[in-house]
């Protein structure tokens, strides 16, 4: 698996590239049929990932920006590529560099493997099941978590800047019952789940929706990390949440129910 990661690097930073030529440019936006915006950066790099995959590997591939497949076929994949050609397209848009390419491995329902790659921040976050994960920045790499001292009675949650609704809202307040103080930032896209892995944030709540392919490739990371990623059912007890099963992939429906994102020392 270690070539094959050394390639996903490569393909994440050359579909970055892409991206970023796009970024600089006074480039237009279009609208799906679901309303969410797509620019030519999301097409590029989506046609960057899709050739460098199928150059490394014979499984099939499901992305946000390629054609739909079908259930009945999908269903019967042991192994396939989830592919997020550029996350935060709102934050791409909005140009405030907090945007991703998000490259996943799934094995019978579950994230093995993930590469998200920040390229206007230039922070590339990379895991595999079983064998850790990392962050490298200005060409040092660190495994993660790296060990931030926590203060006692004092958790880190980060949010979301677009969906900050009134249950995630009620959540963050719910903690108050367990930490003295409860500190609260916001970041784009996928980086979110990487402050988690990374231990810079201590949980993540995402209750409202996301698709399938926002968070493979986190997901991957942070449990390569010792973390977390649960299913959220409402509860006032928030210690329950650890033992709630982790988000599933490849479903029927590839809408992600809510979940929580959590370092594996929280409560």
């Amino acid at each position: 698996m270690e070539n094959i990661l050394k390639n996903l690097i490569h393909i994440a930073k050359k579909a970055g590239e892409e991206i970023l030529n796009v970024y600089q440019l006074d480039f237009k936006v279009e609208y799906k049929d679901d309303n969410s915006p797509l620019t030519q950066a999301d097409k590029n790099s989506h046609d960057i990932i899709v050739q460098g995959l199928k150059k490394i590997s014979d499984y099939p591939i499901l992305s946000e920006e390629g054609k739909e497949v079908s259930f009945e076929e999908r269903k019967n994949w042991d192994y396939f590529w989830m592919i997020d050609p550029l996350d935060g397209t709102k934050e791409f848009i909005n140009k405030n560099g907090e945007f991703t390419v998000n490259i996943a491995l799934i094995y019978k329902n579950r994230p093995i493997l993930g590469i998200v790659y920040a390229p206007a921040l230039d922070i590339l976050y990379y895991g595999e099941i079983g064998k850790g994960a990392y962050k490298v920045q200005n060409g040092k790499e660190e495994k993660l978590p790296i060990s931030y001292r926590r203060e006692k009675n004092k958790i880190r949650i980060v949010a979301s800047k677009s969906h900050l609704n009134e249950e995630t809202s009620k959540f963050i307040k719910n903690l108050e019952k367990y930490y003295d103080t409860v500190e609260t930032t916001s970041i784009g896209s996928s980086l979110k789940i990487c402050l988690v892995a990374e231990g810079k944030a201590d949980i993540y709540p995402r209750l409202a929706p996301t698709m399938e392919w926002d968070t493979a490739a986190a997901h991957a990371i942070l449990n390569a990390a010792g973390g977390k990623m649960v299913e959220y059912k409402k509860t006032e007890n928030l210690i329950y949440l650890k033992q709630l099963p982790e988000l599933k992939y490849n479903k029927e429906n590839l809408l992600n129910p809510s979940f929580v994102a959590l370092r594996a020392d929280v409560f």
